[in-house]
């Protein structure tokens, strides 16, 4: 079997060179892993993406988000016990190998590797138009150049650089998300803007599900994917100066609020404005309302934290890659080239990394329609396929730690096993769901092929390593 960086001796942190040489360093305290928790899931997705959602759905945009955000309430508990009980940079991904076999731990970990890299193009690429809408007269390809260097030279230095940007990043996107919420609130209550809108855009414009079943199941595939990047506060748990401690208290913080941040700024969006109002997709739903309450330079000050909100999902990003990289290639599941640590960073990792996201932005100007097409196609549905991951895998070590070590057992997940096997019924759901649309099956299909040449390369190793044994 292939070598693994899951802890021989309980409570050990997986933060070893594979090499033997320097180890990670332990840089992050716990007020990054908060904000990493918090803000991780603060995205543009939310800021702009949902826009297309509640055009879709409607009022019912509320209900999309409720469940999808009960679902990723539980994927973060099943994380935070796994992280909380065995701390390891590849999170899931170790845990994935030790209970499932080599193969699952390689096939979550590359897809995940893939997906964030893909990330890092597609943030690119957006921060650099808008940029270019500020500054016209340099290419926004000099701006996503600029922005792929700094971000990849910020990682390969301390990884509390790494932190520092992750900590004032999220408190911008946190500080902003509470004023709209404070405002929307005002809003409400008639005392900003034109007056109280009652009830009138929730149910008399085509009442609360005005599309019906179909338009729900769009705003929920919407949501789901707005949730993305919840993860990698976990990853970031083994290079904190007390991983136990601080991913369980990142994950017990994070959980209410990021309901509150999500689900309360959707009520008051559909509660404001009309979902039919074309401006609500055109220029995103939190530059809508402002506007309709008559805040001054509302498009602009969305923008810089739409900006704020990408830059800070590309410095994400690219240390999560590079340190699910690293771990994997620690456990002999890729090349040994990326394995060298200088500084307690892996640097040829991050290197790796940048490199291919950089790769994927250069595919988006030169084959759009094939090359990236399939790329962001795939990624799509990858965060699912990890998801599915998670919750088989913490069934399974949750009753290994029961009978091995059930002290680590600082974070338990809610309801184990019934809400974990919810949870992965969902999961399972919303992928069946997304076979009713054309554009969700071409991501299905473009997943598959990844999942497919992931799964049958890890079997492979694993049956030459065994045979190797």
């Amino acid at each position: 079997m292939a070598r693994t960086t899951a802890p021989s001796t309980p409570g050990t942190t997986s933060t070893a060179s594979p090499a033997g040489g320097q180890q990670l360093s332990h840089g992050l305290k716990q007020r990054h892993l908060s904000m990493i928790a918090l803000g991780g899931v603060i995205g543009a997705g939310l800021f702009v993406g949902s826009g297309a959602g509640i055009a879709a759905a409607g009022p019912a945009i509320i209900l999309a988000f409720t469940f999808s955000g009960l679902l990723v309430m539980l994927i973060m508990r099943m994380l935070g016990e796994m992280s909380a009980a065995r701390p390891a940079s590849g999170s899931f991904s170790v845990h994935a190998e030790k209970e499932l076999g080599p193969w699952a731990g390689i096939t979550a970990g590359w897809m995940y590797w893939v997906m964030l890299c893909c990330g890092v193009a597609a943030e690119a690429t957006a921060a650099g138009r808008i940029v270019n809408g500020w500054v016209p007269g340099v290419s926004s390809w000099v701006w996503v150049a600029l922005f792929m260097v700094f971000f990849c030279a910020s990682n390969l230095t301390a990884v509390k650089n790494f932190g520092e940007f992750e900590f004032w990043f999220a408190a911008i996107k946190v500080a902003a998300i509470i004023a709209f919420l404070v405002l929307g609130a005002l809003g409400v209550t008639g005392v900003l803007g034109p007056g109280a809108p009652g009830t009138h855009n929730l149910t008399g414009q085509g009442g609360f599900l005005p599309t019906g079943v179909s338009g729900l199941i769009v705003g929920l595939l919407a949501s789901v994917f707005a949730y993305g990047g919840l993860e990698t506060v976990t990853i970031a748990a083994a290079e904190s100066d007390d991983p136990k401690k601080n991913v369980a208290n990142a994950v017990r913080t994070a959980v209410w609020r990021i309901a509150i941040f999500y689900i309360g700024s959707m009520a008051l969006v559909v509660t404001l404005v009309s979902w039919k109002d074309p401006a609500v997709v055109q220029n995103g739903p939190y530059v809508t309302v402002l506007r309709h309450l008559g805040v001054p330079g509302a498009g602009t000050i969305m923008e810089a934290v739409v900006l704020i909100a990408l830059l800070s999902a590309m410095n994400a990003n690219i240390y999560g890659a590079s340190r699910m990289a690293y771990s994997l290639v620690g456990r002999g599941q890729g090349p040994k080239a990326l394995a060298k640590v200088g500084g307690g960073v892996p640097r040829r990792a991050v290197l790796a990394s940048c490199l291919f996201g950089f790769a994927a932005v250069l595919a988006a100007k030169f084959w759009p329609d094939t090359v990236f097409t399939w790329l962001m196609n795939t990624t799509g549905v990858a965060i699912l396929v990890v998801w599915l991951f998670i919750c088989v895998v913490q069934l399974r070590m949750r009753r290994r730690l029961e009978r091995e070590a059930p002290e680590l057992l600082s974070v338990r997940m809610w309801g184990y096993p019934y809400l974990t096997w919810i949870a992965m019924a969902a999961v399972v759901g919303i992928l069946g769901l997304m076979t009713t649309t054309e554009g969700d099956r071409q991501q299905l299909y473009a997943a598959g092929v990844l999942v497919a040449v992931l799964s049958a390369a890890g079997l492979l190793k694993q049956r030459r390593d065994a045979r190797a044994h």
